[in-house]
C-alpha cells in the first residue's frame, strides 16, 4: 500500500515512518504481495525495470526494417506512464518512430481537459499527437448514446444496457484508426496488473476461453491485418503507476469518466481488490494463470482450442471474428 503523502514529513507521536529496505530514507511504498518497502526513488527504480524488463521481452525489434509504434494516451496516468516509459527507454532509437494519439469520444467536462494533458504530455516529449472523434468514425458521442440508452432498451431490451458496451467497442475502433492512419506496427496500450487482473477474472466468470488466449500482448500471436498489442505495465499496479507518474511530475487527468459508474469492470475491479487485500499476490496469480493458458495453447497446438481467424467485416472493413464487427451492430442500431 502506498503510505499517505501527509505523513512523509510527519513526527507526530507515537507514529514511526517506516524507512526504505533499500536505504535510509522514509518509504512511500508498501509492497504487501512482495513484503519490500520502498522510498520514492526505489519505487520508481522498481517500477522502471519492470516496464523495461517487459519493453524487451514484448517488442521484437526487426533489423532490416524500421519500425512505427502507435501509442494509445487518454490523458490519464496509465498511458502518461506508458508514454513516457517507451520515449525513455527506446526513444533515442534511430530505427523506431513513435507516434501517440487519443480518440475522442464526446463526453463533456470529461475529454476536454485530458485531451490537454495528453497534448502537454506530448509536447513535453518531443512525440507526435494525433486524435480521431467519435463522428469523424461515424459513431454517436458518447453522451449522446448514454442519453438514448432508456429509449433503445424499450424498444429493444436486448440492447447493451450501460454506455461502457458501446463506447469500448467504438474506442478500439478509434485507435484501430489511428494505427492505421499511421501505418504503425505495433499498438501500446497502458493496461496496468489491476486492469488486466480484472479482465482475467471477468473472462473466467463469462467462462469466455477465446478472450482469454486473445489478451494481449500479441508477440507471438500475430494476426493478419492487425497491428499486434504489447502491454508493457502489465506487471506493475495501478497504485505503483500512479506513484510513478508523481514521481515523474507527468501531466495528468485525475477523473473518471462519468458514464463508467455501474459498469461491470467495476465489480469486477472491487472484487479484484478485495482478493488482494484478503490475500496478497491475488492479481499476479490471474494474469500468470492467463499466461499459462496461452502458453498450454502455444505448446500443444494439435489438441488446443484454436480461434477461427478474423476476417474483414462486410460493411466497414474492420477485422473481426464475426459476421459482421460489433461497432457496425452497435452503429446500426443507434442509427435505426
Amino acid at each position: 500500500m502506498a503510505l499517505p503523502q501527509n505523513m512523509a514529513g510527519s513526527h507526530s507521536p507515537g507514529f514511526e515512518i517506516p524507512q526504505c529496505d533499500s536505504c535510509s530514507r522514509p518509504a512511500v511504498l508498501e509492497q504487501a504481495y512482495s513484503g519490500r518497502i520502498l522510498c520514492n526513488e526505489h519505487m520508481a527504480k522498481s517500477v522502471r525495470k519492470k516496464i523495461a524488463k517487459e519493453l524487451r521481452q514484448q517488442l521484437v525489434l526487426p533489423k532490416d526494417r524500421d519500425t512505427t509504434i502507435f501509442v494509445a494516451i487518454s490523458g490519464g496516468k496509465d498511458s502518461a506512464v506508458l508514454l513516457d516509459s517507451i520515449v525513455d527507454l527506446i526513444g533515442a532509437r534511430p530505427d523506431v518512430r513513435i507516434v501517440a494519439g487519443t480518440v475522442d469520444e464526446g463526453i463533456e467536462g470529461y475529454r476536454p481537459p485530458s485531451l490537454t494533458c495528453a497534448q502537454e504530455l506530448c509536447d513535453r516529449l518531443g512525440v507526435e499527437f494525433i486524435t480521431v472523434s467519435y463522428p469523424e468514425l461515424s459513431f454517436k458521442e458518447m453522451d449522446e448514446v448514454a442519453s438514448r440508452i432508456p429509449g433503445l432498451l424499450e424498444s429493444n431490451p436486448s440492447a447493451p444496457r450501460l454506455p461502457c458496451s458501446y463506447c469500448g467497442v467504438f474506442r478500439r475502433q478509434g485507435i484501430n484508426h489511428l494505427a492505421d492512419r499511421i501505418g504503425a506496427d505495433i499498438i501500446a496500450l497502458g493496461h496496468n496488473l489491476d486492469d488486466m487482473a480484472q479482465t482475467v477474472l471477468m473472462n473466467m466468470t463469462n467462462g469466455d476461453l477465446d478472450r482469454t488466449l486473445r489478451l494481449a500482448p500479441h508477440t507471438t500471436t500475430v494476426v493478419e491485418g492487425m497491428a499486434p498489442r504489447i502491454v508493457p505495465l502489465r506487471w506493475i499496479p495501478e497504485q505503483e503507476v500512479h506513484l510513478y507518474a508523481l514521481h515523474r511530475d507527468l501531466p495528468l487527468h485525475h477523473e473518471e469518466c462519468p458514464h463508467a459508474q455501474g459498469a461491470l469492470r467495476w465489480r469486477h475491479r472491487e472484487m479484484v481488490a478485495q482478493m488482494e487485500a484478503d490475500s496478497p499476490g491475488t492479481r499476479h496469480g490471474l494474469l500468470r494463470m492467463a499466461d499459462n493458458i496461452k502458453a498450454l495453447r502455444n505448446r500443444s497446438p494439435d489438441d488446443a482450442p484454436t480461434l477461427a481467424p478474423p476476417t474483414p467485416c462486410p460493411k466497414c472493413g474492420a477485422m473481426t471474428s464475426g459476421s459482421q464487427c460489433k461497432a457496425c451492430d452497435f452503429r446500426a442500431l443507434l442509427n435505426d
